[in-house]
């Protein structure tokens, strides 16, 4: 028991000051107040966790036993899981040399209550949870509290248990590159540069194969704006690699697997994956894109989520892999995985999502809850990232930004044009971004490409939602101010959002009035644009205004998602699916011809003269 002594007692004071520390209190971890807690090790409690050694298939995702006694039960006793396993002083490297120990460590990046599945624990004392959990990059050990969440004594602490190899490539993420025939492929190892040399082994499926190089990256506690990202928070991220396949067939099916070639002359492999090519821009051939926000992610063995703010999370997930045969390509418009802060997270996102972006590009958009910190130049000073200020969503994901600290992009995908905002920066008129905006919306070929969509993340457009209501602006504050002028200018079709945690469809509309009397079934031109809030990814829902919104066709408090399909240049298919079953729950079409977007509306076309 000595042997634990001063590892425990490390852990008691890194966890003591988590409440302190916490940046957005809707972040599960951040539940975690022990600022009371006390060094309770009994001899006759236990925690045994097993098998020791996980993953020896290959896999990098398993379930494991953890099995507990404690001489003292109480329904409030909990499992903690910690990784790395060895939390003692001599671990945590000072942030000041000034620092004695004990040192700052980690917040565990998992817990669930004993009684989870061992209903007779409070009067047997013993029970045991099924766990699961992802490679990442270091070993396991878990810890049982009693006390609860607000008081909570350390009673045992376990074996510590280990994937066969820590260091392996996992959780590929697929993302179009700055070009319509390029792919890029991220992902995440614990091989630096001075340990191993990273590429990609690919070519059309059952061809010739040939490697790239893939660049690396990283970042450490500096990279932080504030706790709890650089405190608590702060987990090792390992590397993030990103290669970049080019000269691509359009719609060819290739296959790939990560590599790292050591320095002793020996390769470490992932599985093998694949992925169909983007079509080239304007190439008349059936178009499946799937949008949300708002998704976070979720414990598959139940654990995490003491107030279930994202439980809709694997159920979007579900559908999307259900479906994954009938989707080319996803949006992720915002507050991608809620870490808030706590770094372990945006590892168990990236392998809750591995079997979506490992096979279509996975598009992403910045959120609140990835960029904003005071003092950072994000437009709102609010400290919904927890201190991780952009860096984690700009480094564990690739976008084709000039500049990804500026997260705003265009990409295109066959008959679509996407404009992605970044709505954590200035978008008014005058502004950087606002001359992006209309660039990316001014040089796009309707004629080859003329399904427009815009894309952000807060509702720049219309939503009505209770918080909006409240703010008498049934949107962000200035949202539409200045950009509604140039989605009426370059005929816009549909500006989708998340941050608001629903489903809602307005008609299309320019300057507080509906342009276009139909509700499922447009034939030639919209005359507006229609706005749609696509949040309800998986964080808990948001409620709607009581006052009418005339301009509001469909509204659902629910979880969902949206799926655009294009079948050629004239028809256009809208679905909102919800992510209980998959089904469609709101829908419509749009059809015209090139001349309907050519055709004059209010403000969409120069004035009229004499001289004209």
């Amino acid at each position: 028991m000595r042997v634990f002594g001063a590892s425990l007692l490390a852990i008691l004071w890194a966890l003591a000051c988590i409440e302190g520390a916490i940046s957005h209190g809707d972040q599960p971890l951040a539940k975690i107040a022990i600022h009371n807690a006390k060094f309770a090790l009994h001899d006759q409690a236990y925690v045994k966790a097993s098998p020791t050694v996980l993953g020896l298939g290959g896999q990098n995702t398993e379930f494991l036993t953890v099995e507990f006694s404690s001489p003292s039960p109480s329904v409030d006793d909990w499992i903690g899981v910690f990784s790395p396993a060895n939390f003692s002083a001599s671990t945590c490297l000072p942030e000041d040399i000034r620092v004695t120990p004990p040192l700052l460590c980690s917040a565990p990046i998992k817990y669930q209550y004993a009684n989870y599945t061992s209903p007779n624990y409070k009067n047997t004392g013993k029970g045991s949870l099924k766990l699961q959990l992802i490679n990442q990059r270091s070993d396991f050990s878990f810890a049982l509290f009693s006390g609860g969440l607000v008081n909570p004594k350390v009673v045992a602490v376990s074996n510590s248990v280990a994937f066969a190899n820590p260091n392996a490539p996992v959780y590929p993420r697929l993302a179009q590159g700055k070009v319509w025939n390029e792919m890029t492929v991220t992902w995440t190892s614990g091989y630096g540069i001075n340990d191993a040399a990273p590429f990609i082994e690919w070519g059309l499926k059952g061809g010739d194969k040939v490697r790239s190089p893939a660049g690396t990256l990283t970042f450490d506690r500096r990279s932080m704006c504030g706790a709890p990202a650089s405190t608590v928070g702060w987990r090792d991220p390992g590397y993030i690699h990103t290669s970049f396949l080019k000269e691509l067939w359009p719609n060819l099916v290739y296959s790939y697997k990560l590599g790292h070639r050591l320095f002793n002359g020996t390769y470490i492999w992932s599985q093998q994956y694949q992925f169909r090519a983007s079509p080239y821009p304007g190439q008349n051939s059936l178009q499946r894109v799937v949008i949300f926000g708002d998704m976070g992610k979720d414990e598959a063995d139940g654990s995490n989520e003491y107030n279930q703010y994202q439980r809709g999370s694997l159920n979007t997930t579900k559908q999307l892999i259900e479906d994954l045969k009938n989707i080319d390509i996803v949006f992720h418009i915002g507050d991608i995985c809620y870490a808030n802060g706590y770094l372990s997270q945006w590892d168990q996102f990236t392998a809750q999502v591995e079997s979506i972006t490992s096979t279509v590009p996975y598009m992403i958009a910045s959120g609140n809850h990835e960029r904003d910190w005071p003092g950072t130049g994000s437009f709102y000073g609010n400290l919904d990232s927890g201190g991780e200020c952009g860096v984690l969503a700009e480094t564990m994901f690739y976008v084709p930004a000039e500049n990804r600290a500026k997260f705003w992009y265009s990409t295109d995908f066959g008959m679509f044009r996407f404009c992605i905002a970044d709505t954590e920066h200035d978008w008014r008129e005058g502004t950087e971004q606002y001359r992006f905006i209309e660039h990316c919306l001014a040089s796009v070929d309707r004629q080859k490409q003329p399904w427009l969509i815009f894309l952000a993340h807060r509702v720049l457009g219309y939503s009505s939602s209770s918080f909006y209501a409240e703010e008498g602006s049934f949107a962000e504050p200035m949202g539409r101010d200045d950009l509604q002028k140039l989605w009426q200018k370059y005929k816009v079709d549909i500006a989708m959002y998340g941050h608001v945690h629903n489903y809602e469809r307005t008609c299309p509309i320019y300057q507080n009035i509906c342009t276009n009397e139909e509700k499922h079934y447009y034939k030639g031109t919209l005359n507006g644009t229609i706005h749609v809030v696509a949040g309800g990814g998986g964080a808990s829902l948001a409620d709607f205004t009581t006052i009418n919104t005339k301009w509001s066709i469909f509204k659902d408090y629910d979880y969902g998602f949206v799926k655009l399909t294009a079948f050629d240049h004239s028809n256009l298919l809208f679905e909102y699916k919800k992510s209980r079953d998959g089904k469609v729950y709101d829908s419509f079409r749009i059809s015209r011809g090139y001349r309907d977007i050519l055709a004059c509306t209010v403000d969409s076309c120069p004035s009229s003269t004499l001289a004209s």
